[in-house]
């Protein structure tokens, strides 16, 4: 049975297509779009009428996509921005119109709990980890093994969030990255703190920054699942990417290898929030994987379905 899963997320729409066979996926493809629903949302409250159209061109190549690959099914999650925009219910009732796809707007918890599915099935061993998911709206914290998740919350800190509200110039001024800074860390720090009582030795990431950093750590030509997939990245090597992108212009990171030029202008924050959570909870070392809550959507709707 072949499947199509859609994240709408706040900066970027993915797709995800997967055959299930006899309890696994496989043959899993992934197709990403930069699509920046949230432009603007944090400051107007609305999702424009440019990145509305945007996301429905975006929407209706994905369902031609799903339908050219022979999907019987397709689910489709809205996260971050969707969730915190007045005009939701127009971008909804416009994407049954033209794809006959059904949006669901799913909470932060939600967002959480499939993330860490879909972390699960890429793992081969689980002991208790803490799932990072840092989003362009938000970041998604979960603690949990194959039993179930023991902690998790959403933050409204995310990539694109915080580099609309912080960082104007070009290159990064170090007294607005210093105020990113502070707000990153006085947002989490509750939840940093929930982190660390439990104790946790393992941190796995998932999300665009995430995976992008470790292409740029590897400096791959080619993006690769495969060599993303359960690759680690020290505290030491993130700091190192982090003091290298805040010296450089934009259009010096549009050509870094691993970073995909259309994320060039939001990495530094999105590193930055990874950095303030790994310094805090006091692991210097992260996984990362490309298992993540496209996995945990199709998993949880395969079950259902059963």
């Amino acid at each position: 049975m072949r499947i199509g899963t859609i994240d709408i997320g706040t900066n970027s729409m993915r797709l995800l297509i997967a055959d299930y066979i006899d309890g696994n996926l496989v043959n899993r493809k992934k197709y990403v779009n930069t699509t920046r629903i949230g432009q603007g949302v944090d400051e107007q409250g609305y999702i424009s009428e440019d990145a509305i159209e945007r996301n429905i061109d975006a929407l209706v190549e994905f369902s031609r996509i799903c339908k050219e690959k022979g999907c019987k099914t397709v689910y489709c999650m809205g996260t971050s921005a969707l969730r915190d925009s007045k005009n939701k219910d127009v971008f909804i009732k416009l994407a049954k119109e033209k794809t006959d796809i059904d949006v669901e707007i799913i909470s932060g918890e939600k967002e959480s709990h499939l993330g860490f599915m879909g972390v699960l099935e890429g793992l081969d061993e689980v002991e208790d980890i803490l799932v990072v998911d840092i989003g362009g709206g938000s970041t998604e914290f979960i603690i949990g093994n194959e039993d179930g998740i023991r902690f998790s919350k959403s933050e409204n800190v995310g990539a694109l969030r915080m580099t609309e509200k912080f960082l104007n110039q070009d290159p990064i001024n170090e007294d607005e990255f210093k105020d990113m800074s502070n707000f990153i860390y006085d947002e989490v720090k509750n939840t940093l703190e929930c982190v660390k009582n439990h104790k946790v030795k393992k941190i796995v990431g998932i999300g665009g920054t995430i995976t992008s950093l470790s292409a740029m750590n590897q400096a791959l030509e080619v993006y690769s699942m495969e060599k993303i997939h359960n690759s680690k990245i020290s505290l030491n090597e993130i700091e190192l990417i982090l003091q290298n992108l805040k010296k450089m212009t934009l259009s010096d990171k549009k050509s870094l290898k691993g970073l995909q030029p259309k994320r060039a202008d939001i990495i530094t924050a999105g590193v930055e929030i990874l950095y303030t959570i790994m310094k805090n909870i006091e692991i210097d070392e992260i996984t990362v994987s490309e298992y993540d809550n496209l996995e945990g959507l199709m998993c949880q709707n395969i079950k259902n379905m059963s």
